[in-house]
């Protein structure tokens, strides 16, 4: 029986619901019956929220909720996430300080606007809100350029120039015509975009191969990112040995150490290069994006050929008053003070596991059960596989956080990923061509929350057609079986996606 969403929430309310306010503010509605089906729970009983407002990717867990300590750490751990980092000494009033001497953005929300993905942009603007977009830089033959570091730098603090300075950063979207003439067999159409992004030679402020390429990647969304983080390795691994059986395109994360010495196949980032939460993603950024330094990374990141550059600068040196070797040594210092606490840094990490993923809604609406269907008939569910179930969730790796956390043991989470890579075949590709597959949930929000739907390693995408209609590689099969759908399947489907 189909059901509106007012009639599902009345029944919530005829059932039994109770409501408490989060600490943003809005009204959580929290089902206390077993009614509803496992699926509306996509982080499972400990990691769901039933939150369909803008703040709905900004919720803590259930986990976190139930500890009164916990739930005071993620509250204060979330001010790093949204504040406004500056430079130590700066009279500018924000409460962060420690900003530089590059970096590439000066606050985490910049990139993760509502904390869901980067927006598509026009531009390629640091300071522009919603600007996810990251630069990746390589050689004619994929490789990262070396003279520039992974998430090369647009901001810099005066004296210093960015490695790449945004004036010579021409971002332009084309229109593409695919094999079908980017027109379903009923008629309808749709449209393609791509974005071209070129680097003027003279805005580089490193050293560079003559031959480079630039490529796009946008920020992902981080909600529920610590229930990926608590499904087993072994869970990983053995979707991979299944998965390779029918395709030889298929890679798993090459396995990241720990600081305890153990591995971890890679699950976050679109290239898979981090292997857990603690290691990966949240640890990393609030450090390479903003230069804050903290007790184990008491260093700046940055290259060694961006810190020659700088020190051999003549408008440096004078601005400085220093020398080129105390230029180069006061960058490449590996004992710089610790500008973040350990106490705020393991709270940040609290917060940053302690994000809850929105409830799946009106899955016994009849269109999303018929677009349920087709996304499983159609093979989509090979790659998007729909759920997982977490182990015991003993995170041990790192001695500063090991045990402090919020856990997720046991639980089943549907993300809509097997957390492998496959091959799209898109043009201006992702480097290598190799994608991680993204997780689904929560992405019917994007628009509630972020003011934007797009979708893709780069944007690309400006609606769940745009984006199947992009897939080739692996997904060719799927693909073809959506064109060849008529309107009414193809609009379940999507129904189906916005769904979950």
């Amino acid at each position: 029986m189909m059901k509106s969403k007012l009639q599902y929430i009345l029944i919530l309310v005829a059932v039994g619901l109770f409501t408490a306010c989060n600490n943003h503010g809005d009204v959580t509605e929290t089902p206390t019956n077993t009614e509803l089906s496992e699926e509306y729970y996509a982080g499972g009983k400990l990691g769901t929220v039933f939150n369909t407002t803008s703040s709905a990717y900004e919720q803590s867990t259930p986990a976190v909720d139930a500890n009164a300590a916990l739930s005071a750490q993620f509250q204060h751990g979330e001010t790093f996430f949204e504040n406004i980092f500056v430079t130590s000494g700066s009279s500018e009033g924000a409460t962060r300080t420690g900003l530089g001497p590059i970096y590439v953005r000066n606050s985490c929300i910049a990139c993760h606007p509502s904390y869901g993905h980067g927006k598509r942009m026009e531009r390629f603007k640091a300071d522009d809100y919603g600007n996810g977009y990251l630069l990746v830089v390589t050689d004619k033959n994929d490789n990262y350029v070396t003279t520039l570091s992974g998430m090369p730098q647009t901001k810099a603090v005066s004296p210093y120039l960015p490695p790449i300075e945004e004036r010579g950063i021409h971002l332009a979207w084309k229109e593409y015509i695919d094999e079908y003439d980017n027109r379903f067999p009923d008629g309808e159409t749709y449209s393609l975009i791509y974005p071209e992004i070129t680097i003027d030679r003279d805005a580089i402020n490193v050293p560079m191969p003559d031959n480079y390429k630039v490529r796009l990647e946008a920020t992902i969304g981080i909600y529920g990112t610590g229930l990926i983080d608590a499904i087993p390795d072994d869970s990983i691994r053995a979707q991979y040995q299944k998965e390779r059986l029918y395709s030889s395109n298929v890679k798993i994360g090459k396995d990241i150490t720990e600081v305890d010495g153990t591995t971890h196949p890679a699950r976050f980032t679109y290239g898979l290069t981090r292997g857990t939460l603690q290691n990966g993603p949240g640890a990393n950024a609030i450090w390479n994006i903003t230069n804050v330094t903290r007790s184990d990374r008491r260093y700046n990141y940055m290259t060694a050929a961006y810190a020659v550059a700088m020190s051999q600068n003549a408008n440096v040196q004078k601005a400085l008053g220093l020398t080129e070797t105390q230029i180069y040594n006061n960058l490449m210092a590996k004992d710089l003070a610790a500008e973040m606490s350990n106490d705020d840094y393991i709270d940040f990490m609290v917060w940053h596991r302690g994000l809850a993923v929105p409830a799946a809604r009106n899955l016994d609406d009849i269109e999303v059960i018929q677009g349920k269907q087709l996304f499983t008939e159609m093979g989509c569910a090979s790659c998007h596989r729909p759920s997982w179930t977490t182990g015991d969730d003993n995170y041990s790796g790192d001695p500063l956080v090991a045990g402090k956390l919020p856990k997720y043991p046991h639980q089943k989470i549907w993300p809509y990923s097997d957390f492998l890579q496959h091959k799209l075949n898109m043009v201006n590709d992702i480097r290598t061509g190799d994608c991680r597959t993204t997780p689904l949930w929560g992405r019917g929000l994007s628009q509630i929350c972020t003011g934007a739907s797009d979708h893709l390693h780069d944007m690309r995408a400006r609606n769940y057609v745009e984006a199947i209609m992009w897939h080739g590689g692996d997904a060719e099969f799927a693909k073809k079986k959506f064109y060849n759908l008529s309107k009414t399947q193809r609009d379940a489907v999507v129904k189906f996606l916005e769904a979950i």
